[in-house]
C-alpha cells in the first residue's frame, strides 16, 4: 500500500472522530450533541409525565433496551413511571399461602366426596354413548303420551317420529294436516268430549304426520291450532267454530280409532285415505232408529221410577209420560227451537201425569212418575264433561258447560213448576215429606239400575258391543250406592260420590282395554245416580211457597250432581295414576298457586 494511501485513510478516521459527541453518541444532525442527563439525577424542571401514546402497547417496556432487548435493572428499578399489568398495587399485602395439613377438612367442587367408594362407585352422570332422548313407549295408549306431552314445554317434547311416512322427501301439505286435524277435533268436541283428550287427538293427529311444533288450544266452541316450522320462520294458524253438537258415541268411537291408526307405524293411513274416512264417519247414520230412541226414554224413566219406590203401573205411567215429552221435543226441535225450550216441553207430560194421577185420588206415586221423567232430561253428560275440563284446568270450556248446563236445568225447573203450580192450585195433594222415607227393594232396584244404564247407552248412540258392559257397570254403581247409604247409614253424597270413583275407575279400565274414548263407558253407567228425586222436591217446595225446604232439596241435588262429576274424574285419575303401562312418563300438572 502507497503512503497516499494511507495519508487519506487516517484523515477520513479523522473526521469520523469529530463528528461524534462527548458520550460517544452520533450526532445525527451533524452538530455536536449535548450529554444525556444522568438516570439517577432527573431534571426537575424539564420532568413531565409521560402521555398515553409514550406507554404504547408498540413502544418497547422501560428497562428494556431496544437494540438488544435486554432491561436495565438500574432504570427499571429507579424509574417512577415503570407500570405492568403483573404488578401489585401499593398498599396490597399478598395472602399467605394455604396450610397443606392433610388433617383439615378442604372442600373443592372438583374433590370426591367423602362418601365416595371407588369399589362401588355410581354410574355416570353422563354415560359413554350420550345422555338418552326421551322417548314413550308405543305400548301406552296414545291419549297418555299426548297428554304427557301437551303438559310438556315446547323445548323439552321429544322429537317426533312420524308414523305416517308418506312424501317422506317434502312432507305433506301443512295446511291440509292442520284442517284434517280441525276437522277430527270438531268431531270430538261436538261428540261431548273434554277438551283435554280434543288438545291430545289434535296433537297426535298432527305429530302423526310429522308437524311437532304445534300448540292445539280449544274452547267451548272454538277450535284454533298453530303451527311454526322453525324460529326464524312465520307460524301458519288454523281455526275451525262448533256450529252443532250431536250425542252419538258410535261417532266418537269411529273417530278415536281413526286417530289410534294414524298414530300406530304398523297401519299405512294416507293424508287422502284419513280424509275418505273421515268423510264416511261424519256420513254414517245413527246406530237405532227414532222408534227406538223414545222407547230407551220410556225404558229410562220407567226404571227410574223403580229406583224411587215405584210398581209396575207406576213404570208405565212413567214411560209413557217421558215418550209424549220425547215427542215433544223433537217437534220443538224440527221447528227450530233452541234446546232451552225443547227441554221445557219435554218436562211436562211426566209432571202432568202425575199432577192427574194425584187429582183421580189414586194409589199410584205420583212423585215416583215426576221424578222418573226427571231422570231423562237431567243433563248427565254435560256436567261431567263440565266439572272434567274445570278439573283439568280449562276454566273457559268449563265455565261454558256448566252455563249450558244450567240453563238446561232452569228449563226443566220451568216445565215442571208450571205444572206442579196448576197442580197446587188445582188443590192436588203432593207430599214433599214423602222423600224422608227412602225405599229399599235391593233386588228390583239393582235390575231397575241395570235397564236404566241400558236405555241411557240407547239414547248415548253407543255401540251394540258396548252396551252390555255399560249396563253391568250401572248395576255396580247402584250396588256400590245401595251398599253404602242403605245399609251401612252413609251421607247419600259421599255414597254417590264413591260410587261415581269407581264408575269413572271401570269406566278408564274399560277404555285402555279397548284403546277408546271413556265416555261410552262412564256418562251411561251413572245414570242410575242422578240426583232426580232431589230436583222433584226442591222444585216441589217452590211451587208450594216453602223456599227454605225447596232450596234445600235442589243444593243436596247439586251436592250429588257435583259429587259424581268430582267422582268420575277421580276414578280416572287414580286409574292412570296407579296402573300406568312401564316405560312411560309422568304427566305433570300444573301447580298450586298458593292464594296468590
Amino acid at each position: 500500500m502507497s503512503e497516499a494511501e494511507d495519508r487519506d485513510r487516517g484523515e477520513d478516521r479523522d473526521h469520523r472522530d469529530e463528528s461524534r459527541g462527548p458520550d460517544g453518541g452520533r450526532d445525527r444532525g451533524g452538530a455536536e450533541s449535548r450529554p444525556a442527563p444522568d438516570a439517577t439525577e432527573p431534571d426537575e424542571g424539564s420532568a413531565k409525565p409521560q402521555s398515553d401514546e409514550a406507554r404504547s402497547a408498540f413502544s418497547p417496556p422501560s428497562g428494556v433496551a431496544p437494540a438488544t432487548g435486554r432491561p436495565n435493572r438500574a432504570e427499571a428499578e429507579d424509574d417512577p413511571q415503570v407500570t405492568s399489568e403483573f404488578a401489585l398495587p401499593e398498599g396490597f399485602v399478598p395472602p399467605e399461602p394455604p396450610d397443606t395439613d392433610t388433617s383439615a377438612t378442604t372442600t373443592s367442587a372438583f374433590s370426591l366426596p367423602h362418601t365416595y367408594d371407588a369399589r362401588n362407585a355410581p354410574s355416570a352422570f353422563t354415560p359413554a354413548e350420550g345422555v338418552p332422548v326421551l322417548r314413550l313407549t308405543k305400548e301406552a295408549p296414545w291419549q297418555d303420551r299426548m297428554r304427557t306431552m301437551l303438559r310438556m314445554p315446547v323445548a323439552e317434547r321429544p322429537t317426533p317420529e312420524a308414523a305416517q311416512k308418506h312424501d317422506a322427501e317434502e312432507g305433506p301439505a301443512v295446511p291440509r294436516v292442520l284442517d284434517l286435524t280441525l276437522r277430527i277435533g270438531e268431531l270430538l268436541l261436538a261428540g261431548g268430549e273434554g277438551a283435554e283428550d280434543v288438545e291430545a287427538a289434535m296433537f297426535a293427529v298432527s305429530r302423526s304426520y310429522g308437524l311437532d311444533r304445534v300448540e292445539p288450544n280449544v274452547t267451548f266452541t272454538l277450535l284454533n291450532i298453530s303451527y311454526q316450522p322453525s324460529l326464524v320462520e312465520d307460524p301458519v294458524t288454523a281455526a275451525r267454530t262448533v256450529r252443532r253438537r250431536g250425542t252419538d258415541y258410535t261417532r266418537l268411537s269411529a273417530v278415536f280409532q281413526l286417530v289410534d291408526d294414524l298414530t300406530s307405524p304398523h297401519t299405512d293411513v294416507s293424508l287422502e285415505e284419513a280424509y275418505r274416512r273421515l268423510a264416511e264417519i261424519r256420513r254414517n247414520r245413527h246406530p237405532y232408529p227414532g222408534w227406538a230412541l223414545t222407547a230407551a226414554n220410556g225404558l229410562l224413566a220407567g226404571s227410574a221410577s223403580v229406583l224411587v219406590g215405584g210398581g209396575v203401573a207406576v213404570f208405565f205411567c212413567a214411560a209413557v209420560g217421558a215418550m209424549l215429552g220425547d215427542r215433544l221435543a223433537w217437534l220443538a226441535s224440527g221447528r227450530g227451537l233452541p234446546e232451552f225450550y225443547q227441554f221445557l216441553v219435554a218436562a211436562t207430560p211426566p209432571a202432568a201425569i202425575g199432577v192427574a194421577l194425584n187429582l183421580a185420588h189414586s194409589d199410584l206415586r205420583a212423585s215416583a212418575v215426576i221424578t222418573g221423567g226427571l231422570f231423562a232430561l237431567l243433563p248427565g253428560r254435560a256436567l261431567v264433561a263440565g266439572v272434567q275440563d274445570g278439573l283439568t284446568g280449562y276454566y273457559i270450556t268449563a265455565a261454558a258447560r256448566l252455563l249450558e248446563v244450567l240453563y238446561f236445568f232452569v228449563g226443566i225447573v220451568i216445565g215442571v213448576l208450571v205444572v206442579l203450580y196448576a197442580g197446587v192450585q188445582l188443590h192436588a195433594s203432593l207430599d214433599p215429606d214423602v222423600a224422608v222415607n227412602a225405599v229399599n227393594k235391593p233386588v228390583a232396584q239393582l235390575l231397575a239400575s241395570i235397564a236404566l244404564s241400558l236405555a241411557f247407552a240407547v239414547l248415548l248412540q253407543q255401540e251394540r258391543s258396548t252396551v252390555i258392559p255399560v249396563a253391568l257397570n250401572g248395576g255396580v254403581a247402584w250396588l256400590i250406592y245401595g251398599s253404602m247409604h242403605f245399609t251401612g247409614e252413609i251421607s247419600p253424597v259421599a255414597a254417590t260420590a264413591v260410587a261415581a270413583g269407581l264408575v269413572g275407575l271401570f269406566g278408564q279400565l274399560l277404555s285402555r282395554y279397548q284403546f277408546a274414548s271413556s265416555l261410552p263407558y262412564v256418562t251411561a253407567a251413572i245414570g242410575p245416580l242422578l240426583p232426580g228425586s232431589a230436583t222433584y222436591y226442591g222444585l216441589l217446595g217452590i211451587a208450594q211457597n216453602d223456599l227454605n225446604d225447596g232450596l234445600l232439596s235442589l243444593s243436596r241435588a247439586v251436592a250429588t250432581a257435583l259429587a259424581i262429576a268430582i267422582g268420575v274424574n277421580l276414578g280416572s285419575e287414580i286409574s292412570r295414576l296407579f296402573l300406568r303401562v312401564p316405560g312411560t312418563i309422568a304427566r305433570k300438572g300444573a301447580k298450586r298457586t298458593r292464594g296468590f
